[in-house]
């Protein structure tokens, strides 16, 4: 479970060889987890997050998508 980035006490990571998944990013803090479709940025699940958290979580993954997808593509 490799992880990809560190913001504020957020962990994104993804699992390495997760099928024929289109790229993703998982998101942990706090006991809460979110699961995001990358190209373009959408959340694909959430258990925990506040809404207005989402948003910023949002706005992180954008800001860092490209590296992102560079990391995905790398390890699948």
């Amino acid at each position: 479970m490799p992880t990809v980035l560190r913001i504020g006490g957020y962990k994104f990571f993804f699992f390495s060889h997760e099928g024929n998944e289109p790229a993703h990013i998982h998101v942990w803090r706090g006991g809460a987890a979110a699961k995001f479709w990358l190209g373009p940025v959408r959340l694909a699940r959430n258990d925990g997050f506040k809404k207005q958290e989402l948003g910023a979580v949002v706005k992180m993954l954008e800001r860092h998508e490209a590296q992102l997808i560079q990391a995905w593509n790398e390890t699948q």
